[in-house]
């Protein structure tokens, strides 16, 4: 089983009893704004995107893994990567994805587990690049990324729901672990 534990956090598969706490995140409209279209999805959505997460894991050898905070055991979101199959142009790419709680924002801790994740895409899986896919207007998110030593590559669109979206980058062997 693939775990990571940094300071203050546990990255680690999912299992089922994390559902309620996902189907809670993914029920709040703050959490969901930047993520899909924006709509908030029920607890038959959330089991369907952990399993997803687990396929991923089970396909590529990677996946978004469970944030746990090391001092409560609480499930603070979701912080992994993925192949960023909405993106055609992307399909041979692996991004870098993060979603937490509001009362986990602004704490530190996407950028912890998200540096974490990186860490592992190079030491781990051997991957020599990682971008981050984030809508445009997200600047929580691409200040993570920026913080990650990502740089802005390009905008695109999403081909389905016509959004704008930022790609950034990082070359993996000039990570700083």
């Amino acid at each position: 089983m693939t775990e990571i534990r940094t300071p203050r956090l546990l990255l680690r598969r999912w299992d089922d009893s994390d559902l309620a706490a996902l189907a809670d995140l993914h029920a709040d409209p703050r959490v969901m704004r930047w993520i899909g279209d924006g709509s908030v999805l029920d607890a038959d959505a959330a089991a369907e995107t952990i399993e997803r997460w687990e396929e991923e894991w089970d396909d590529e050898g990677f996946g978004v893994f469970a944030v746990e905070l090391l001092a409560s055991g609480e499930l603070a979101g979701a912080v992994g990567l993925t192949v960023p199959a909405q993106l055609p142009d992307l399909g041979h790419e692996v991004a870098v994805e993060w979603r937490l709680g509001p009362q986990f924002r602004g704490q530190g801790y996407a950028s912890e587990a998200a540096h974490a994740t990186l860490e592992f895409a190079l030491q781990d899986r051997g991957l020599e690049r990682v971008v981050a896919v984030l809508r445009v207007g997200d600047t929580a998110s691409e200040n993570v990324a920026r913080k990650l030593g990502m740089t802005f590559e390009r905008e695109t669109e999403h081909p389905e729901l016509g959004f704008p979206l930022r790609i950034l980058a990082i070359d993996l062997t000039e990570f700083e672990a």
